[in-house]
């Protein structure tokens, strides 16, 4: 294909794009697959000068308004941000930025902030009263959105003692607990889920009818004063931000200044680091040129400003080729299906497997083999399949049945009762009995070091264990004959063995993978019982009356210490010398916090999640996951959970930050509460 021919094919994939994005809020391919589209046309625009065109997509910024909407000619144009995608490249940019000042690299202060993905907006308030909302639109006529802005709660109606024009600009999202919460409500009501919060967001405020923008949980944050009449005397971004805050409105308080290009880039390092930790979606780091009139002597292009720029965080979503899917046991039995993917990186690492949850998900997702898919990973969460894109020249294959034999053992799979997950019913399945014996030994069980699941299938083989009681069976001269094995080796795992025989009660609870009970849940109990013969002793109505337990946990519990392969089982732990005991607090620490329950969101510095845990549970109290009416506290730390805070606000349960922890260890109270 000729230079010129690539051109237009790429401009007019590009504008297909655009329009879905930004007219339509239904795109079609994830971000990173349009960024390498428009960096393909920009490279090929680079090569071939001639080609360049002003009307280009790559001089141009978002879409035409859909006309859904009134128009509305912004006063000042709302430029888009050029991107880099790499360390080197933002240090180029902050070198170029220093040079075009007459500054050293190490001079320059930088504002660092969170690129939330969201709907940028435009806010404009006359003698401090809310005139209108618009959209960015095409960068110069947006839509006029204003009546569904005035029900997002976070937006002033009034802004006190200010005269002129002003317009506040920012970005319209939704917080991540929100969006869970809107999509737990689509499927109640058995519609359809949104994508992403981006799409979301965008979809809840471009509502004809502004009671339905009404009841979402629109948020706006803002991030930018365009000051129409020079009424206000702000020198930096950062005190914008600032005069934002005392107006009323939610800015980044991630934001941070920093002095030289090498302390930036550093700050942009922390979000990619920390970026799902926070209340928000963002997709990349915003780097802006904290002083104003620095900002006026670097200008902007025709499209983005030459003192901004913004850090893209590698993609979360990709698009990739399903090429078949399978199913795995998992150590209860459960049956997951299962993409098989061509490799494609994503967030960072490479994807070639991805998980598509249970047959439900299957079916509606409608997902099959050799289909295109986009594919989604954040974090250390697993990667799913989020859903098949359409291509019209291509044949699909026949909607994928998920199997009825165990493709381990070939017995039964089943779905229980009105669960959406199927299950291998044999309880002799090889491959259960591999994962529990692995789950056993893993790092948050008994942490038997050594014993992974390659180790833990030559056992199986072998015939030496059975069951994770098998394990501390083992003797050095057996082991020390198995391939891979000599006596020094031999002897370090059945020392790791005998080690994990100190374990605590709440650890061995972890490592038996009882249904339902996780760290938390089994900490909870192991605190309140402290030996395992007193829990198995419990009647049900004891079990479910434990806070932070509930009828679920307790019908776990109460079924597995009753069950006769599982009384053996425990037997047999017991007599090959397990504690099966929780220790008592330590004599030096008072149980300040004796039958309360604390709950910890965020990081609080000094401690481990599991360390702030250990600490309410040594002084008598319990630290459960969820907040409910009789949690004594909430402790805030830094990047805390969205969703517990909305719940201790709604049942008025006391919010103590974190400074206040260790004084709340060590007498029971705190001295201030934040709202």
């Amino acid at each position: 294909m000729n230079p010129e021919e690539l051109a237009r094919r790429l401009r007019d994939e590009i504008a297909r794009h655009n329009a879905a994005y930004y007219q339509f809020d239904a795109p079609t391919i994830p971000d990173a697959d349009y960024d390498a589209l428009v960096r393909e046309l920009r490279g090929l625009e680079a090569v071939h000068p001639e080609l360049a065109d002003e009307h280009s997509v790559t001089r141009t910024i978002g879409a035409p308004a859909s006309g859904i909407f009134g128009s509305v000619t912004h006063d000042e144009a709302m430029l888009s941000l050029d991107n880099v995608f790499g360390v080197e490249e933002l240090r180029e940019w902050g070198e170029r930025v220093a040079r075009s000042l007459e500054l050293n690299s190490e001079d320059v202060v930088f504002a660092i902030e969170p690129k939330i993905d969201g709907l940028a907006l435009s806010v404009l308030y006359v003698d401090g009263q809310f005139e209108r909302a618009a959209t960015r639109g095409d960068g110069r006529v947006g839509e006029d959105v204003s009546a569904n802005v005035r029900t997002i709660a976070n937006v002033p109606g009034l802004l006190a003692s200010v005269r002129g024009r002003v317009e506040v600009r920012g970005e319209v999202y939704l917080a991540l607990a929100n969006f869970l919460m809107l999509n737990r409500g689509q499927r109640d009501r058995g519609e359809k889920e949104f994508a992403n919060p981006r799409n979301a967001a965008a979809g809840s405020l471009r509502q004809k009818d502004p009671a339905v923008s009404a009841r979402r949980p629109l948020s706006f944050l803002a991030y930018q004063l365009v000051d129409h009449d020079a009424v206000l005397t702000t020198p930096s971004h950062v005190a914008t931000l600032e005069q934002l805050a005392r107006w009323g409105f939610t800015t980044a308080r991630e934001t941070e200044r920093r002095r030289g290009v090498t302390a930036m880039v550093e700050r942009t390092e922390w979000f990619a680091e920390h970026r799902y930790e926070l209340a928000y979606q963002i997709d990349g780091v915003v780097i802006k040129v904290d002083d104003l009139d620095q900002r006026e002597r670097l200008g902007a292009t025709s499209r983005a400003p030459r003192w901004a720029i913004a850090r893209k965080l590698p993609p979360e979503e990709r698009t990739t080729r399903l090429l078949a899917i399978e199913v795995s046991i998992g150590r209860t039995g459960r049956a997951t299906p299962y993409a098989v993917l061509e490799p494609v990186s994503v967030a960072g690492s490479t994807v070639s497997m991805a998980t598509l949850h249970n047959e439900d998900q299957v079916a509606a997702k409608d997902v099959r083999p050799g289909d295109l898919v986009i594919v989604r990973k954040a974090g250390d969460v697993i990667p799913e399949v989020v859903g098949a894109l359409r291509e019209a020249d291509r044949v699909r294959a026949q909607p994928w049945t998920f199997p009825t034999a165990c493709p381990e053992c070939g017995g039964p799979l089943e779905r229980v009762g009105d669960e959406s997950d199927t299950y291998c019913v044999n309880e002799a399945c090889p491959a259960q009995l591999l994962q529990q014996v692995v789950h056993f030994a893993s790092r948050g069980a008994l942490d038997i070091e050594g014993l992974g699941e390659q180790r833990v299938a030559q056992l199986l083989h072998e015939g030496l264990i059975s069951d994770v009681a098998d394990l501390f069976s083992l003797r050095i001269a057996e082991l020390s004959t198995l391939e891979g094995f000599g006596e020094l080796s031999a002897t370090a795992l059945v020392h790791a063995i005998a080690d994990a025989k100190q374990m605590p009660l709440s650890r061995l609870l972890v490592g038996l993978g009882l249904r339902h009970v996780g760290p938390v849940g089994a900490r909870t109990l192991a605190s309140r019982f402290r030996t395992y013969d007193e829990l198995a002793g419990a009647p049900l109505e004891q079990l479910e009356a434990v806070e932070g337990v509930g009828p679920v946990i307790a019908a776990s519990v109460f079924a597995y210490a009753r069950d006769e392969e599982s009384r053996e089982r425990m037997a047999r732990l017991t007599a090959a010398g397990l504690t099966m005991r929780e220790p008592t607090a330590d004599g030096a620490l008072e149980t300040t916090l004796a039958g309360r329950a604390v709950v910890v969101t965020g990081s609080v510095e000094g401690f481990t999640r599991d360390g702030a845990e250990a600490a309410v549970l040594a002084r008598g109290g319990t630290s459960p996951g969820t907040v409910s009416k009789k949690t004594y506290c909430v402790v805030v730390g830094a990047a805390p959970g969205a969703a517990k805070i909305a719940r201790a606000r709604e049942l008025a349960v006391p919010m103590v930050p974190a400074s206040e922890f260790e004084h709340l260890l060590r007498t029971g109270t705190w001295s201030v509460t934040q709202s």
